[in-house]
């Protein structure tokens, strides 16, 4: 299945409909199966002790499918969670920017799964991995045109 967005429309769109969070995190790859994304570390995703947050690594990844479900889909901005996993496998550093490598595993009519591993910049350990899924609105339904 092709792309219906490109990075740059991806990009364009996430500030469009994430006007409050769309500077914390940067497209950096995409292809038809996969999107690596930057999360911009800065003071306040940072939990005391120096590291990034765990709700700062969630959102990475919860962003993270999320754009390659729109990517894939086209802007269908409905799409919500319905459940999601977190592993923290080791401490991420704090005064680096995380990068997540996301694949779906799934991308169906009502479901998508996604797999999500996250890393420190210059690191090739991952500190953290996420699967999400996400209900997708019906084909042809307002839902689902959205945007």
């Amino acid at each position: 299945m092709a792309l219906e967005m490109g990075r740059e429309d991806l990009m364009a769109y996430m500030k469009e409909i994430f006007p409050q969070v769309y500077r914390d995190f940067v497209v950096e790859e995409l292809d038809e199966d996969s999107i690596v994304m930057r999360l911009v570390v800065e003071d306040r995703h940072l939990r005391p002790g120096g590291t990034v947050s765990g709700p700062s690594m969630f959102g990475l990844a919860d962003v993270c499918v999320y754009a390659l479900i729109l990517a894939r889909k086209g802007r269908q901005s409905l799409a919500v969670t319905t459940n999601s996993s977190l592993d923290f496998l080791r401490k991420p550093e704090g005064g680096t920017d995380m990068i997540a490598r996301c694949r779906l595993l799934k991308l169906g009519r009502s479901l998508a799964v996604g797999d999500v591993l996250m890393f420190s910049e210059g690191s090739d350990k991952p500190v953290a991995r996420a699967t999400m899924t996400y209900s997708l609105p019906p084909e042809g339904s307002a839902a689902a045109a959205f945007g």
